[in-house]
């Protein structure tokens, strides 16, 4: 079952996110933003200011996820202005980012992420994996720029939606079986195997 706004403000008293608004922001220092916080049915996340890293072609290699190559993420530059702090994702192009909330995931709990439709209007693209029961740590974002312009994705600021889905406690958590990305920190984690 999808989960409600008042059992996600219970579970964010207990840890489950940090840290927490308790409704949606739209406003924050007189100006408006992409919303973050807590909505009906979701969390809006907002994007760290402290990494962003887009994808750059290195003639010759392939990115193999398997043996993945920290040479092809490219850190970019945190911009700011009077609309807000933001990083610049390029036209066709791909970026990896980090969550500024901590999640700290119940056991019988799997999240999904949707991108936010405010960013799918410019072309951006959040292709985000589930983070499974038990799941602990700051989420790593994956977006595409499908557009033939350059894109601001702002940092501070509402980037994906949360969903919350309870079942059943599961015999073996992502925990229990030492996921392998467990306990992420706000910065950047790279492909692992």
């Amino acid at each position: 079952m999808i989960k409600n706004d008042t059992w996600i403000a219970q579970m964010a008293q207990k840890g489950m996110i940090s840290p927490f608004e308790a409704q949606q922001i739209r406003h924050a220092d007189d100006l408006p933003v992409i919303s973050y916080g807590l909505s009906s049915f979701g969390y809006d996340i907002r994007l760290s200011p402290a990494e962003f890293r887009i994808f750059r072609h290195i003639p010759g290699t392939v990115v193999d996820p398997k043996n993945f190559n920290p040479e092809n993420l490219e850190p970019t530059k945190l911009y700011t202005d009077e609309n807000g702090s933001y990083f610049v994702l390029p036209a066709h192009s791909y970026g990896l980012g980090v969550a500024l909330e901590k999640l700290d995931i119940p056991n019988n709990v799997t999240v999904v992420c949707l991108g936010k439709s405010t960013y799918a209007r410019c072309g951006i693209i959040a292709n985000i994996t589930p983070a499974e029961a038990a799941w602990k740590g700051h989420l790593t974002l994956e977006f595409s720029n499908s557009s033939s312009a350059d894109c601001r994705i702002y940092a501070n600021e509402g980037v994906v939606q949360l969903l919350f889905f309870e079942g059943e406690a599961c015999d073996t958590s992502y925990e229990d079986r030492k996921g392998k990305y467990q306990d992420q920190l706000e910065k950047v984690t790279l492909a692992k195997v």
